[in-house]
């Protein structure tokens, strides 16, 4: 399956990155070097990029690493689960930004990702989740829940794939400095 070409705003909407739950979750380093890797493809491609932080009052904000790639990046608070339940993100994203096709990456692939996957979905989105780039405390339930995303129109994708499906071919300008991106996060 090729990643569909966005025909409004693409943004990339990290999840949840924050250190408590890096820690909770299988593979949480490997999960938050992926989210680096997309994050600056991102940015390299000229595409914008915001956080989410579930109760950051409670549990603290994102991975400070994450942030630093993409300084001056919108970050929001939230307590609902899905990113777009909670009416000023929501409104932010589509009224404001006018955002049409979400890339998602973060954390918890059974919970917030699937989530807010569900009502971008509701809410006419294009959704691509960059299968590298999210992670669970429980590996099984994330497979069952990205097998049903699938199916709900949901595009389950390695982070390589979608960035290069958006590069298009090697005479983008960023190509060689993605490739370069590539081979450092390995």
């Amino acid at each position: 399956m090729k990643a569909p070409h966005p025909s409004g705003e693409l943004m990339l909407l990290c999840i949840d990155m924050q250190p408590v739950f890096v820690s909770a979750v299988t593979n949480g380093a490997r999960v938050q070097r992926r989210c680096e890797f997309a994050i600056a493809a991102a940015l390299g491609l000229g595409l914008p990029v915001a956080f989410t932080e579930q109760v950051p009052q409670k549990l603290g904000g994102t991975a400070p690493e994450l942030l630093a790639l993409a300084f001056g990046a919108p970050v929001f608070g939230k307590n609902a689960f899905s990113a777009l339940a909670d009416d000023g993100i929501r409104d932010t994203l589509l009224r404001d930004r006018g955002v049409e096709h979400l890339l998602l990456c973060g954390l918890e692939t059974s919970v917030c990702i699937y989530q807010t996957a569900l009502d971008a979905r509701a809410a006419k989105l294009q959704v691509t989740i960059l299968s590298d780039a999210v992670g669970a405390r429980r590996p099984d339930d994330a497979s069952f829940c990205l097998e049903a995303l699938v199916h709900a129109g949901v595009h389950v994708l390695p982070s390589e794939t979608v960035f290069y499906s958006l590069l298009h071919d090697v005479k983008h300008p960023f190509f060689k400095a993605y490739t370069q991106l590539v081979k450092s996060h390995g």
